[in-house]
C-alpha cells in the first residue's frame, strides 16, 4: 500500500481544511496517509515515505509560518531529493508570492513537484476543496 503523509501548519483552519480534503483524495485511492501537524511532524515524517504534501498559509510579508514550518522545512529539505511533493496553502493579500518561492525552493532539492503549488484565496471554497481533493488522489497514484 502507498504511504502519503499530509504535513501542514494552520492558524485559522483554512488551510487544515485543505489539508483534510487532500487526505480524502489520497485515501479515495486507496493510500495510507497521516495528516499530521507540523508541530508534531518529524524528519521520519518525511524519511519513510516517497510521498508527501506540504501546506502553509502565507504569513506575514508572504512567507512561511516562521516559527514552526519555516525551522521544519529548512530541516527536512536535504531529505525531498526524489520524493513526490505537493504544495497546498491559503492567503488573503497579495498574488501568491510565498507559493512561488516554496515550489522553487523544493524544486531546488531535487523533490519531483507534482503539479505548481496550490494556494487558495482566503476561506477555500468548494472548488478549492475538490482541487485539493485531486491533488491527493495524485499524490496517492504518483
Amino acid at each position: 500500500m502507498k504511504k502519503v503523509n499530509v504535513i501542514y501548519w494552520s492558524g485559522t483552519g483554512n488551510t487544515e481544511r485543505m489539508a483534510e480534503a487532500l487526505v480524502r483524495g489520497a485515501e479515495a485511492e486507496g493510500a495510507e496517509v497521516k495528516l499530521i501537524q507540523v508541530g508534531s511532524a518529524s524528519e521520519d515524517d518525511v524519511k519513510d515515505v516517497e510521498r508527501i504534501a506540504f501546506g502553509c498559509p502565507a504569513m506575514g510579508a508572504e512567507e512561511l509560518e516562521e516559527m514552526e514550518m519555516r525551522p521544519f522545512m529548512d530541516k527536512v529539505n536535504p531529505l525531498l531529493a526524489g520524493k513526490n511533493v505537493v504544495l497546498f496553502g491559503s492567503y488573503e493579500w497579495a498574488d501568491g508570492e510565498w507559493m512561488r518561492l516554496w515550489q522553487e525552493e523544493v524544486e531546488d532539492t531535487g523533490a519531483k513537484l507534482l503539479a505548481d503549488g496550490f494556494a487558495a484565496y482566503d476561506d477555500p471554497d468548494q472548488d478549492a476543496l475538490e482541487e485539493c481533493e485531486s491533488l491527493g488522489r495524485d499524490l496517492a497514484r504518483s
